[in-house]
Order: structure tokens, then C-alpha cells, then sequence
């Protein structure tokens, strides 16, 4: 029992350290964001803002909304494991990983959409991200996935659209995260503009096309099953 005790606390406190280990290198980092970093640092913190001051002034967070994003997060999370295509620096085709925090993004808006890509970015992270900037660290993960819950405009899209507009929304997202991850690689991966989106784009785009296939057959009808 002893030995059972100790192997718990030694796990625990080695969680700890690693925890404490990434807080520190991200507070240390902080020091060389320069006013350019600084400026998108800001700008990013205003988004934020912007983001749950959409969610909360349409009172969407419910007990069924909740659930539902939660469900969602741990979905793309589980897909994201089934990996079709790796690129060596980051990135690769999964199986649809996208299309759960689009659907509840198109089911229930923008807003909330935005926040639950944005928690499953820091899960990205945990399953094996790395930075070298804390910026870059916005950038690649919660800024980037958050960018899918773009998704939500398929709510405003015009009513001619209406039977493409869910899969319109979802290019919408997919593009919202490519373009933050080409921003990453363009300020802190030293990659020239066009290098950097082509990179992005040779996962992105099949794992988009994925995305809309699976959505073609069950799409609406899990967002009918989201919203009844």
C-alpha cells in the first residue's frame, strides 16, 4: 500500500513539475515579445473578449449546449488520434477531426463555436505541441482552432446558399486555421508567406475534404439532433 502511495505521488509530482516546467518557459519567453508581438498579443486578448461577449449576449451556454460542446471537444479529440497523413513539422489528415467543433459550430453559432475550438486547441497542445513563442503558441493552437468555430456563420449565410451553405461554412473555418497557422509560420517559423500556406494547406485541405464527405451523409442530421 506504501509502495502504491508513493508511485501516485511520485506521478503527481512529476505532473506537477511539468506543469510548473511550461508556465515558466512560457512566462520567460514573455520578455522577448517586442512591440510587434506585443500589438498581436493585445489584439488576440481583444478577440477573446469579443468571443465570449457573443456567447454570453445570446445566452446559448445551456445545459444541453454545454454538453454538447463538451461532447464535441472530445470527439474531434478521439478522431484526431486516427492520423491518415503526418507532416513532419505539425499537421496532419485525420479522420474528420474538424467535423464535430464545426457541426456544434453551425448548430449553435459563432461564438460558442469559437470557445469550444479554442479548448480543443490546448488539448492539440497536450497531445504533443510544441513552441518556441508564446505568441506562436496562440497562434498554432487555441487562436487556430478556434478559428474552425468560424463554421457558425452558416447561420447568416444568405438563404440562397442553403444547400451548400453548412459545407461553405466549414471551407469558412478550415480557412480561419490555416490562415493562423500560416501566420505562425511566417513570424516565428521563419517560412516565406507562400512556403508557409502551401504547408498548411497540403493537410489541410484533404482533412477539409474529409470533413465535407462525412458532413454530405450525417451533417444536418446531427445538427437536428444537436438542436432538438
Amino acid at each position: 500500500m506504501n509502495l502504491f502511495s508513493a508511485a501516485i505521488a511520485e506521478e503527481a509530482a512529476e505532473v506537477v513539475e511539468e506543469k510548473t516546467s511550461f508556465l515558466s518557459e512560457m512566462l520567460g519567453r514573455f520578455g522577448d515579445l517586442g512591440t510587434t508581438g506585443w500589438i498581436t498579443l493585445f489584439t488576440m486578448i481583444v478577440l477573446v473578449a469579443i468571443m465570449i461577449g457573443m456567447s454570453v449576449s445570446r445566452k446559448t451556454w445551456t445545459a444541453k449546449s454545454l454538453a454538447y460542446a463538451a461532447l464535441s471537444i472530445a470527439l474531434s479529440f478521439v478522431l484526431s488520434y486516427v492520423k491518415m497523413f503526418r507532416m513532419p513539422q505539425s499537421g496532419s489528415v485525420t479522420l474528420a477531426s474538424m467535423l464535430p467543433i464545426m457541426l456544434f459550430s453551425a448548430a449553435y453559432g459563432v461564438g460558442p463555436g469559437l470557445l469550444a475550438g479554442a479548448a480543443y486547441g490546448l488539448l492539440q497542445y497536450l497531445q504533443g505541441g510544441w513552441f518556441v513563442h508564446p505568441i506562436q503558441f496562440l497562434l498554432d493552437y487555441p487562436v487556430a482552432f478556434a478559428l474552425i468555430g468560424l463554421a457558425g456563420l452558416y447561420k447568416v449565410l444568405p438563404k440562397q446558399w442553403e444547400r451548400w451553405s453548412l459545407y461553405a461554412a466549414m471551407v469558412i473555418g478550415a480557412l480561419g486555421r490555416a490562415l493562423s497557422a500560416t501566420l505562425a509560420g511566417i513570424l516565428y517559423w521563419d517560412t516565406a508567406p507562400w512556403a508557409s500556406l502551401v504547408y498548411n494547406g497540403t493537410y489541410l485541405i484533404p482533412d477539409t475534404l474529409i470533413c465535407i464527405v462525412v458532413a454530405i451523409f450525417v451533417g444536418k442530421r446531427v445538427m437536428k439532433i444537436m438542436k432538438s
